[in-house]
């Protein structure tokens, strides 16, 4: 592994506060890896410019505990406990914790320096076998128990999980099924548990666990969901089954149970289209909908699976969010588009004549698209040119199917990737909660609005 010096350090680190370049352009340009390029600025704002110079330290078993309770009191990573307590080698964290739970406060205290002292000469010959003729009847049958005693401790162990792979719990738990038998202080020396960590294993058996019902609830709603919910999304349909919980007992509860939202953010990318004729941008980024049927936006996204694509065009109301209508096709073609109008304007009363926002595409000016629309008195509404911003309702729609769908499972063909898409765009409608619906889906939403 490359050791770097303080001076280099300070420079990767300056430069990135400079804004010369963000984590991944600076590390591939210095051949460092990006976590690295990270902690080095974490370590920098946490102790300035003597973050990085050499630190001997020599760290007490109680020094080391603290740290430890402190890490998994607050669920901390190794490195954000290592900024926090300038240990300089965050995997010096593993080897404490995985030594604690082996061997408890004992296996904490640091060695002694310096070279062992020699070994005093035996008198005798090792292979001297001991003179047991000297030694009472008492000290006979004390080993011989203390024999059995190890006998049945390893025959346990061995049928648990192995004396190689025993944790401090396996062991507490063997000692407490032996400890009817045999006494509790040569249990323990058999097994090289302090009595303090057999005692905190026992305790945290009797601890009763108060949300397990709530973790059942919420391992079930990120299940049911398969994954694409965060925890203020869980918090919600937890709500909804009738716990009045707190959203950070709820983020607590999912670390516990290690459930993390499958979603991945994802980033705007505007693409500066040609100049054509287009309509006025009247929606001008106005989102918000009194009514159903008030404001309609669409666009076309593409899907690339298994050499083929495959073009979807939904119409999205504002008011709810609901996808009105949508339409596939493995081409982009104009009946894509007019399809779908179709099918959106067979489910207006004749009274609605929403407003339909577009970017400025070749589909939206044909004219067969306008003709439509004036048939129907729509008003047509276009974003600026390049603008996507001016569509943000339906891009965040393209983000979130991709995000929750599309990048979370692999299709073999173009056909299954059009029924997966049927059926996400109804568990969307129906049954996919919004926070900024009440915790509702967008058919629910609509439908309690009517009852109102």
């Amino acid at each position: 592994m490359t050791k770097y010096d303080e001076q280099f350090k300070l420079a990767v680190v300056h430069q990135y506060l400079d804004n010369q370049g963000g984590y991944t352009a600076l590390a591939k340009q210095q051949g460092l890896e990006r976590g690295m390029l990270r902690r080095w600025v974490k370590w920098f704002n946490a102790y300035g410019k003597d973050a990085f110079k050499k630190k001997f330290a020599r760290y007490s078993a109680d020094f080391k505990l603290s740290v430890l309770r402190h890490m998994w009191d607050n669920e901390l990573s190794y490195g954000q406990v290592a900024v926090q307590f300038d240990i300089r080698s965050p995997g010096v964290l593993s080897t404490w914790e995985r030594s604690y739970r082996s061997g408890g406060l004992a296996a904490l205290t640091p060695r002694p320096r310096g070279r062992p002292k020699a070994m005093a000469v035996p008198t005798a010959k090792p292979d001297t076998p001991p003179d047991n003729d000297n030694r009472s009847r008492e000290e006979l049958l004390a080993e011989l128990d203390y024999l059995r005693m190890e006998n049945a401790y390893l025959k346990k162990l061995e049928a648990s999980s192995g004396p190689a792979a025993a944790n401090a719990a396996e062991k507490a738990q063997v000692v407490q099924e032996l400890r009817q038998q045999y006494p509790i202080a040569g249990l323990l020396k058999v097994a090289q548990l302090p009595r303090s960590t057999f005692y905190y294993q026992q305790s945290l058996l009797r601890q009763d666990d108060k949300y397990g019902q709530l973790k059942e609830t919420i391992k079930a709603v990120y299940e049911r969901h398969k994954g694409p919910y965060g925890y203020r999304s869980i918090t919600a349909a937890v709500r909804q089954s009738g716990y009045h919980v707190n959203h950070k007992l709820v983020q607590r509860l999912m670390g516990v149970l290690r459930l993390k939202s499958l979603v991945r953010p994802k980033k705007y990318r505007s693409f500066k289209g040609a100049v054509g004729q287009a309509a006025p941008n009247k929606l001008q980024r106005q989102f918000v909908a009194e009514a159903a049927n008030q404001k309609w936006v669409t666009d076309v996204t593409e899907f690339h699976v298994a050499g083929e694509k495959l073009s979807l065009s939904p119409v999205l109301d504002l008011y709810n969010g609901e996808i009105v209508a949508f339409e596939t096709s493995k081409r982009p073609v104009f009946d894509l588009v007019g399809s779908m109008l179709t099918k959106a304007l067979a489910k207006l009363a004749p009274h609605e004549r929403p407003m339909l926002h577009s970017d400025q595409g070749w589909q939206y000016r044909m004219p067969a698209y306008q003709r439509q629309l004036q048939e129907r008195q729509l008003v047509q509404s276009m974003s600026r040119k390049g603008n996507c911003l001016d569509n943000a309702a339906m891009e965040s729609f393209f983000a979130v199917l991709k995000s929750e769908l599309f990048h979370l499972n692999k299709f073999d063909s173009v056909d299954a990737l059009r029924d997966s898409l049927t059926d996400y765009i109804r568990y969307y409608n129906h049954d996919r909660i919004k926070l900024k619906l009440k915790g509702l889906s967008p058919v629910q939403y609509r439908t309690q609005a009517l009852a109102a």
